[in-house]
């Protein structure tokens, strides 16, 4: 047994305190991370092999799914080896980097889904000037900015966070450690400078969304008054399946934030936290290659080399 009020870390209270469900729970979420670090790492593979996807639009897309790797590797494997060990301590030092990592790529997420659909639009609507508009400097200059936002992010979320005195038990009613499931362990009128800050990456993350929301606009406009429908079914493959990303990602992480957090959270709870930290990573290869057909050509032609090797040798 722990003791709640002396111990240094944390309890992280999953789903069940059923052992069967706790096995249940953890070969689930421990085949969810594999396919998805087998997914993204698919993606990265791809792109740099093939040269024909040497583009800005997938040079995004593979630090994205690097991101996405990144993003659930910092949850998902502890709350596995907790479920298994039947263990939910967390020490304060693993809090401290879990809360760190998980907003620094969530809000670097943010930034390279913002870069990706103003890549779609110089490339739709400024066709002519997008050579010179995301030429290879350009790129890796918005990969950097989106990284070390994210962390500079993580970095006034973590330290502004970890600074506010705790009160009572030392329960997080989450599987990580959830900044709005900490707030709730602060001491009365303690956390106003974590609200503050929350506000702020609120705030920024809003701009992000209108500017998607914006660049959105002019791209339907503009494929609107293409006359081949088979243009319009081009741009739409390479469009929909990052609107979609965008969609479900901001959207479920925004509720999870802004929704006023419960003394008694309910399955529906846990249910909306794995909205945005697990679904996002894993199923972003299968939207991304399912809709596009030169990522399902780079792959078949990834597999069958993969083939005639085995066949060889």
């Amino acid at each position: 047994m722990f003791n709640l009020t002396s111990m240094s870390g944390f309890l992280l209270v999953g789903f069940s305190d059923d052992r069967k469900f706790q096995i249940l729970h953890a070969a689930l979420f421990l085949v969810t991370y594999l396919l998805a670090l087998i997914g993204n790492s698919l993606i990265i593979t791809i792109i740099t092999l093939d040269h024909r996807l040497h583009s800005p639009m997938y040079y995004f897309l593979k630090s994205l799914s690097l991101l996405d790797i990144c993003f659930i590797s910092v949850t998902v494997p502890q709350f596995v080896a907790n479920l298994l060990m039947d263990n939910g301590y967390i020490s304060l030092g693993q809090c401290i980097l879990q809360v760190f990592f998980f907003i620094a790529l969530a809000s670097s997420e943010v930034a390279i889904l913002t870069v990706m659909s103003y890549d779609r639009y110089v490339a739709i609507c400024r066709p002519l000037q997008y050579g010179t508009i995301m030429d290879s400097n350009a790129c890796r200059r918005a990969v950097t900015a989106a990284w070390v936002a994210g962390g500079l992010s993580g970095l006034m979320h973590t330290a502004v966070n970890f600074s506010i005195p705790l009160c009572g038990e030392r329960v997080i009613h989450q599987f990580f450690c959830d900044v709005p499931q900490m707030l709730k362990l602060a001491c009365s009128y303690e956390f106003m400078n974590e609200i503050a800050v929350a506000a702020f990456t609120t705030l920024m993350a809003f701009l992000c969304l209108i500017s998607i929301v914006l660049s959105y606009i002019r791209i339907f406009s503009t494929v609107m008054r293409i006359p081949s429908s088979e243009g319009q079914t081009k741009v739409f493959s390479t469009c929909l399946p990052h609107l979609f990303v965008v969609t479900f990602f901001l959207s479920a992480a925004g509720f999870e934030f802004l929704r006023p957090t419960s003394d008694s959270p309910s399955a529906m709870d846990f249910l909306f936290s794995i909205f945005y930290t697990v679904i996002p990573p894993t199923f972003n290869p299968v939207i991304y290659s399912l809709r596009n057909e030169a990522m399902k050509a780079a792959l078949r032609k990834l597999l069958s080399k993969e083939v005639f090797r085995k066949n060889v040798f």
